[in-house]
Formats: C-alpha cells, sequence, structure tokens
C-alpha cells in the first residue's frame, strides 16, 4: 500500500474520512514513541499499555478537535498521553486511598477459623442464608464475613448504629433457627449420632 510512506496529514485526512486503514497506519507508526513515553509516566508496563491505548482512544474521539503540528499527530499523542498518565495515577492514588481507609477487621490466623463452611456445609449455609432479607444479608456479609465493625456496617448500609445492632441480633436468631431446621450430617457436626 502506498500510504505507507504517506505523511501524518495526509493520513489524518484519510482516517477522517473514514479510512481505518489509514488511522491503522498511524497507530504503526507511533505507538512505539507514545508507548516509551507512557512507560516513563507510568512505570509499570501495563499501565503504560493502558494509557497508550486511551490515548489513542481519545485521538479518534476527539478527532474533529485534533490539531497536527508541522504536519504530525505525535505532539497532540505525547500531550494526550501525559495528560491520560497523570490522570490514571491521580485515579489510582485515589482508588488506594479508598482503599486505606476501609475499616479492617483482625486478620484470622488460621483460614479454617473463619465462617466459611466446606463441602456439604457450604449449602446449608447458603439455605440459611437465603432466609435472610436483602439488607440482613448485606449486614450479615459485611460483619461476619468481611469483618467490619457493626458500626463500619451500619454506616455503610445507611443505618443508625441501634438499627444496625437490632437487625444483626434478629438475623443471628433467623440463622440459628435456620441451621437447626436443616438436618446435618453427624460427622459435619464433629460428633456421632
Amino acid at each position: 500500500m502506498g500510504n505507507d510512506k504517506a505523511g501524518d496529514d495526509r493520513l489524518w485526512e484519510k482516517s477522517l474520512q473514514g479510512d481505518g486503514a489509514a488511522f491503522g497506519l498511524l497507530f504503526d507508526r507511533h505507538r512505539d514513541r507514545v508507548f516509551r513515553h507512557a512507560y516513563r509516566l507510568a512505570g509499570k508496563t501495563q499501565d503504560a499499555e493502558d494509557v497508550m491505548s486511551t490515548a489513542f482512544l481519545e485521538l479518534w474521539r476527539c478527532r474533529s478537535k485534533v490539531r497536527l503540528v508541522e504536519g504530525s499527530v505525535l505532539p497532540w499523542l505525547l500531550v494526550t498521553t501525559t495528560n491520560v498518565a497523570r490522570n490514571s495515577s491521580r485515579a489510582a492514588h485515589r482508588y488506594r486511598r479508598l482503599l486505606d481507609s476501609l475499616p479492617r477487621g483482625e486478620q484470622a490466623s488460621n483460614p479454617a477459623d473463619h465462617l466459611f463452611l466446606q463441602n456439604e456445609m457450604d449449602v446449608d449455609a447458603a439455605k440459611a442464608l437465603a432466609t435472610l432479607n436483602d439488607l440482613d444479608l448485606q449486614l450479615v456479609s459485611l460483619v461476619i464475613f468481611e469483618e467490619y465493625t457493626l458500626a463500619a456496617a451500619a454506616a455503610a448500609l445507611k443505618l443508625t448504629p441501634g438499627a444496625a445492632k437490632s437487625r444483626m441480633h434478629r438475623a443471628r436468631q433467623r440463622l440459628k433457627a435456620a441451621f437447626r431446621g436443616i438436618a446435618q450430617p453427624a460427622h459435619a457436626l464433629g460428633g456421632e449420632k
């Protein structure tokens, strides 16, 4: 194809007219430089690939506003890559800050000590949990499985602490009753009949 030797300005004109091959040639021509720039900013290969992809996506999305500099789309791509990398870094920082701000329960020293039940007990636990309404199931999941404090779970579910305490008590009572109603094999209980 003779387009390979065409300048960016000509390939860009063809891209704007819907020529996917011309846009592909622009991508092939500039992806390595854009990737290297993204890698310098992001520091990780996967992050750099994401930034590069987003920069080229922005090139297409903003195609009506793109200004070529001295007949090349590369300067626009490099500036966009810098902006995308900064936005990505800020978003990752906000996400890490959010995760760090979430309350954490004490870590269990032995995974077997968790309430996560194995084999046939999983089925029984699922049946018992199915007896709870959605809000109570969310509350139990946050407090028991995710080890949030009752106050943190209440805040997450927009409940008052008193309402959360009351709902948790009733949910435990329903779970106990559901477990009593489920016939469990003696070996699952750890005892003999």
